[in-house]
């Protein structure tokens, strides 16, 4: 009887690590790890969060700062004209405008 326990303990071993084997893969099949950094997947990612993220700060200086970079036209009336204002057809040469 003294040798039934140590040839009865080596088949439960081999079920209980069959076992923890069976519920650590069914673990890892519902709880994936994430991607690992060093792969091309995970650079061509980190490239497009790149780009986009660089689109939106040139989207928002251009926003900001566009009105500043638009080309000098000789002669063209940058400010706009006041709606109020009418210019004469002397002044103009053309017809009073409305």
């Amino acid at each position: 009887m003294g040798a039934v326990l140590p040839i009865l303990s080596v088949p439960a071993v081999a079920l209980a690590s069959g076992a923890y084997a069976v519920a650590a893969s069914w673990w890892r099949r519902r709880h994936p790890a994430p991607p690992s950094p060093y792969t091309r997947q995970a650079l061509r990612l980190a490239e497009e969060r790149m780009l986009v993220t660089a689109e939106e700060i040139l989207a928002d200086a251009y926003a900001a700062f566009g009105p500043l970079y638009t080309p000098y036209v000789p002669g063209a009336d940058t400010h706009g004209a006041d709606p109020g204002a009418r210019t004469s057809a002397r002044s103009s040469g053309s017809a009073p405008q409305v």
